[in-house]
């Protein structure tokens, strides 16, 4: 169905409750937990929309040994659980947050599954992104929401977040889906039956009234769902203006709607679920660095650390600043957004290079890797200035890019107008397109040619981790990740260092609760998703963990307010 703009807002006023929610991605899953524990409960959202970053999310959630693995057959414990986070965290965030999360996962599945129509599933074989770790499982532990009928929403079907994705046709597309569209050139066989399976669904739920959607739409709809079912006010157009309070607590917020102050008393608390600060440019630049560019991030727009700046002046200390979930992406046309680039880095024939044409990095690591290891070298003097991803025809004809070109379909015209596309017969050819050095450039290609054809990256190790191989291409031997590349048509596209939010924000303990700058809870505030500094440190351990953090510290933060310390 197609949207026709977003319904008017709720009209805010002053009022009582007993928790209020500011931001409505993950912050839902606190509302509904609140509201199950008999709490009287208000979401307040900034933008027009509900669903946050997690509506235009590929929507999957990490929260190790939940009911939905066990119920599939994935092998998982608590000490496997344990053992991985303690490993991959190493040191970066305080234990009893990464604890707190693991001890209450379970409980927040089963939760969802009460106060929500979606029903969970394992996306078996989406390795953890560390999987050689003490605990790492190369299965995964990744879930994600079955498709959903967005229709579930009514006529508040017109509130939810667009998606950052848009399908060629009307069909929901799980991230198992997402990994054979890739690859359906290659093994139509396997591919060819999931697609026909997910068009006939989407076409056919349309011919009966339904609009089956997938990823983070299904979960943010899921939600939002038992947000209406739970008759949980939701006021949009409603931005945080400053935490109110009484003596050393926080006892509510004032609130701004179309330019009218409103005061909500918010008598257990204020849970800041709002998102980091994707889009507040300053702040990025200060904390982050400042060749990042306004509009590069992929989270929701109206994620620029109100919340954050709000908490510090009650107080609050930040920490993890300088981290964010960040995915490199196609570099936008001018006035446009990034275009999502996640298989395409795993896929053989191709290679990533710096603007001196050098590899610097295993293409195939995970995303928020990836993105470090770029600010790494930037902080050490050594910037990569600009990056391309460099494939051949083969790949073109044989491989989704940008989750838009279709197999053999030609790169847009405006990309080469833009200049974020170049091509040319031979390295030579297409270095002086780039602006390359030639010879380097050469050099880096003759020298990933060779390894390729070992199946051994000796130099970045691009294809040993599970995870690299996740996104492989199974027909390619011995190494799924790695093919030389053929030197007559090549193809460079120029990708920017954008993210699925940052990470860094509010420091929080294991109750969800705020912390001043001397470690102390500030009573009554709360900080969860985005707006918290990463539960996991500088890691990420795995597909969806952002959204994992989110739910779990969602139900954290509502039990704390409510009392509940069984």
């Amino acid at each position: 169905m197609a949207q026709t703009g977003p319904l008017r807002p709720v009209p805010a006023r002053d009022t009582e409750v007993d928790l209020l929610v500011v931001g409505s991605g993950t912050g839902m899953a606190a509302a509904l937990a609140a509201h199950e524990l008999g709490l009287d409960t208000l979401i307040v959202e900034k933008t027009a929309y509900v669903g946050g970053s997690t509506a235009r999310s590929g929507g999957a959630f990490w929260i190790p040994d939940n009911p939905a693995l066990k119920a599939a057959g994935a092998v998982d414990s608590p000490e496997r659980a344990e053992a991985y986070v303690r490993s991959a965290v190493a040191g970066s965030a305080p234990e009893e947050r990464w604890r707190a999360f693991l001890e209450h996962g379970a409980e927040t599945v089963r939760m969802l599954g009460r106060t929500t129509p979606m029903r969970f599933q394992w996306a078996r074989e989406y390795s953890d992104y560390h999987p050689e770790l003490p605990g790492g499982s190369a299965a995964g532990r990744s879930c994600e929401c079955r498709p959903l009928d967005l229709r579930v929403l009514g006529r508040e079907r017109r509130r939810l977040r667009p998606s950052a994705l848009a399908a060629p046709v009307p069909m929901p597309v799980t991230g198992a889906d997402y990994r054979w569209m890739n690859l359906m050139a290659k093994v139509p066989l396997k591919a060819a039956p999931r697609i026909a399976r997910r068009v006939a669904q989407g076409i056919g739920g349309m011919a009966l009234g339904r609009e089956y959607a997938a990823g983070g739409q299904a979960l943010a709809a899921g939600l939002y769902a038992g947000v209406l079912r739970a008759r949980i006010p939701v006021w949009t157009d409603t931005s945080l203006v400053r935490l109110v309070r009484e003596g050393g607590r926080v006892a509510g917020a004032v609130l701004s709607q179309e330019g009218r102050e409103v005061t909500v008393t918010a008598r257990r608390g204020v849970v800041l679920a709002a998102g980091g600060f994707d889009h507040d440019t300053a702040m990025r630049h200060r904390h982050q660095s400042p060749s990042l560019e306004e509009g590069w991030s992929l989270g929701a727009e109206g994620n620029t650390g109100d919340a954050i700046r709000a908490a510090q002046e009650a107080g609050a200390g930040i920490s993890l600043m300088d981290q964010s979930w960040w995915f490199p992406a196609v570099a936008p046309l001018p006035g446009g957004a990034p275009l999502v680039l996640l298989a395409e880095r795993s896929l053989p024939g191709s290679l990533i290079v710096d603007a001196d044409g050098r590899r610097f990095v295993n293409e195939a690591a995970d995303y928020m890797s990836f993105g470090q290891r770029v600010l790494e070298r930037e902080r050490a003097g050594d910037p990569v200035r600009s990056m391309w991803i460099v494939f051949d025809q083969e790949y073109r004809d044989g491989y989704m890019f940008a989750a838009g070109l279709f197999p053999r379909m030609p790169v847009p015209r405006s990309w080469y107008e833009a200049g974020i596309a170049h091509r040319g017969a031979g390295p030579a050819a297409l270095a002086r397109s780039a602006g390359l050095p030639e010879e380097a450039f050469g050099a880096t290609l003759r020298r990933f040619n060779e390894l390729a054809a070992t199946g051994i990256d000796e130099d970045f190790h691009r294809g040993r981790s599970a995870y690299d191989r996740y996104y492989g291409d199974p027909t390619v031997t011995p190494n799924p990740n790695l093919r030389p590349l053929r030197d007559d048509r090549l193809y460079a596209v120029k990708i920017v260092l954008s993210d699925l939010g940052t990470c860094g924000g509010i420091t929080a303990d294991g109750r969800g609760r705020a912390l001043d700058g001397t470690g102390s809870p500030i009573e009554g505030l709360y900080a969860i998703g985005n707006t918290a500094a990463n539960a996991f440190g500088r890691t990420y351990p795995g597909a969806g963990a952002t959204i994992g953090q989110g739910l779990v510290y969602g139900l954290i933060a509502a039990r704390d307010a409510a009392g509940r310390t069984d």
